[in-house]
């Protein structure tokens, strides 16, 4: 599959937040992982978002390319990770995870967090929790259900070396062939991955 983002910009109260990015993914390259930089407010969510289908540009598009079939990218499935966590703090991380998507049994949710989180953490409610520990709730959250790309906006916030370190290898592994495109201002760690600066 390819992905091409074409002139993306978006314009918030007369204010140009994206100009004419462009930029495409296939799906079967090596290289499909995206590194999204550039100092703070420069439209990096806004970008994220959408990916992710969360927003429409107001010029431009997202054009899906499958063997034979083309059509626009608003279809897409995208697993995300959002700035705020935005879990249901009053459910415990296993209920979180496994509410999202069907496909996602609380026995499946359990094994996947206990990759990255203490035992003792699975069952409180997530409001207990710490913020790194939510963090990592909704990296697992977004990771398991069916989707056709990952989108992960600034995922380590929280994050000590060990942990981040952690992190990092999980989502690696757990990603499969879907591509990533990730914000973080921290690259310490991550696998090469190509990058897309804005300015």
């Amino acid at each position: 599959m390819l992905i091409f983002f074409k002139d993306i910009t978006k314009i918030y109260d007369k204010n140009q937040v994206l100009k004419n990015i462009s930029f495409e993914i296939d799906t079967n390259a090596d290289n499909k992982d995206i590194l999204l930089r550039g100092p703070s407010g420069i439209g990096k969510t806004t970008l994220l978002r959408i990916a992710a289908g969360l927003e429409r540009p107001d010029e431009g598009n997202i054009e899906i390319t499958m063997g034979e079939a083309a059509h626009g990218g608003y279809g897409l499935r995208a697993g995300m990770v959002f700035q705020e966590n935005r879990l249901l703090e009053h459910l415990s991380a296993v209920d979180n995870v496994s509410c999202v998507n069907a496909s996602v049994s609380r026995q499946r949710a359990r094994a996947e967090l206990l990759e990255v989180l203490p035992e003792e953490a699975l069952d409180k409610p997530v409001r207990e929790l710490s913020g790194g520990m939510k963090r990592r709730v909704a990296i697992v959250r977004a990771i398991l259900p069916p989707s056709d790309l990952l989108i992960m906006d600034e995922p380590f916030t929280g994050l000590d070396a060990e942990t981040r370190e952690k992190v990092i290898r999980y989502i690696m592994d757990r990603k499969g062939k879907r591509p990533l495109i990730l914000a973080s201002h921290d690259v310490e760690g991550l696998p090469p991955m190509r990058e897309l600066i804005l300015k």
